[in-house]
């Protein structure tokens, strides 16, 4: 029992792998809002030439 208690100690002590978790999530939220602002600068961008070529 006792070294039981002394495995879960020691896992409960290395957290590298919560902040390798930490890390992907926070990389994962940084690429959506990447993709959700390149698509919608995107949309914008070609209305914007449409209205010039429509123009012309």
């Amino acid at each position: 029992m006792y070294l039981l208690l002394e495995r879960v100690k020691s896992i409960l002590r290395h957290d590298e792998g919560q902040d390798l978790l930490e890390y992907a999530l926070l990389i994962a939220l940084i690429a959506i809002v990447c993709v959700g602002a390149i698509t919608l600068a995107g949309t914008n961008v070609k209305a914007a030439f449409n209205n010039i070529a429509g123009s012309i």
